[in-house]
């Protein structure tokens, strides 16, 4: 193959690859994954809103936990409930393992959770937790934060800080190999989740490829020039 032909053709391989890369489609590994919130994530809020609503690909369990939490550090969530199952906006792909494989499912349907705020103590940023545990056992568990610009809203008469923690259903109710309930609400960011087998099996020998093609084609693109600068 002469050099000119060789260097197209790799150039055709590194960019199919990166374009099939770029193409694999990303899904959410677990089932009952959080789809929006409403303040939405890294969001700014101007004025008092009496809830905080999430939507989740499943309803939660009614042992599920969510927290919110002031800048000043006080809790102020006063209970939630589920709204009214709604279609989303655009479908969800998420992976269930059955019998040992990894198969993709897609949700069409979003389950809302309205999650009651209190009052709004402060201005600044405000943590809102959520820990479930869904059907098929896998623990849902992860955080929202938006800053509040309005006014404070003082506490309303004989409020008191709620100290509901996680109970031992959602210990009860993990599959095998899920963590544990911490005793308290976490407000660390969640951990990206492992992706399914299959997906992580791909990734293992495609970027090791194209780093090999790319430097393959960089020294063949790179090569000659040096060659007439030297002389030879």
């Amino acid at each position: 193959m002469r050099r000119a032909g060789l260097r197209r053709f790799l150039a055709v391989v590194v960019v199919g690859g990166l374009a099939g890369a770029m193409a694999m489609p990303s899904a959410a590994p677990a089932h009952g994954t959080l789809v929006s919130s409403v303040p939405a994530n890294g969001s700014t809020v101007r004025g008092r809103v009496e809830a905080v609503v999430l939507t989740f690909t499943e309803k939660p369990a009614p042992f599920a936990h969510f927290t919110v939490t002031a800048p000043t550090g006080v809790r102020i969530d006063s209970g939630w409930s589920n709204g009214e199952p709604a279609e989303l906006a655009e479908p969800v792909r998420e992976f269930q393992n059955k019998d040992g494989k990894w198969q993709p499912l897609l949700y069409h349907i979003g389950f809302p959770v309205k999650v009651t705020v209190s009052h709004w103590p402060a201005a600044g940023p405000y943590v809102v937790t959520y820990h479930n545990v869904a059907s098929d056992g896998d623990t849902v568990k992860g955080e929202v934060r938006f800053t509040y610009h309005g006014a404070a809203v003082p506490a309303p008469a004989g409020w008191q800080e709620p100290t509901g923690q996680p109970g031992p259903e959602l210990a009860a109710a993990a599959g095998p190999g899920q963590p544990a309930v911490s005793a308290q609400p976490s407000t660390a960011v969640q951990a990206a989740p492992a992706q399914p087998a299959d997906d992580t099996s791909v990734w293992a020998w495609l970027v090791p490829v194209l780093l090999i093609v790319a430097a393959a084609l960089s020294y063949v693109l790179i090569a000659p020039h040096r060659f007439r600068r030297s002389g030879h």
